[in-house]
C-alpha cells in the first residue's frame, strides 16, 4: 500500500503523516508513506487544500488533519 501525503511539508502535513502511519501499523498494513510536495502534482489529485491525503491512488481527504482512527476506518 503507497499512502501519500500532499502537502508543502508543514506542521499539518507532518501530523497527517504520523497519523497515516500508525493507522497502517495498527491494521496490520505494509505501508509506504510518500510525501508530495511539488504544487503541479498535488493540484493533478484535484486538491487545492492541503494536507491531501490519498492511498493507492485515491483521494480520501483533503484540506484536513484527519486521526489515526478516522484514518484506519478509511483504510
Amino acid at each position: 500500500m503507497i499512502i501519500k501525503i500532499l502537502g508543502s511539508g508543514c506542521k499539518k502535513c507532518v501530523t497527517l503523516g504520523e497519523n497515516a502511519k500508525a493507522a497502517a501499523d495498527a491494521a496490520g498494513k505494509d505501508a509506504q508513506i510518500v510525501k508530495v510536495t511539488d504544487f503541479a502534482e498535488i493540484a493533478a489529485y484535484g486538491i487545492m487544500s492541503t494536507p491531501g491525503l490519498v492511498v493507492d491512488e485515491k483521494v480520501l481527504s483533503a484540506g484536513k488533519v484527519l486521526t489515526a482512527e478516522e484514518i484506519g476506518r478509511l483504510l
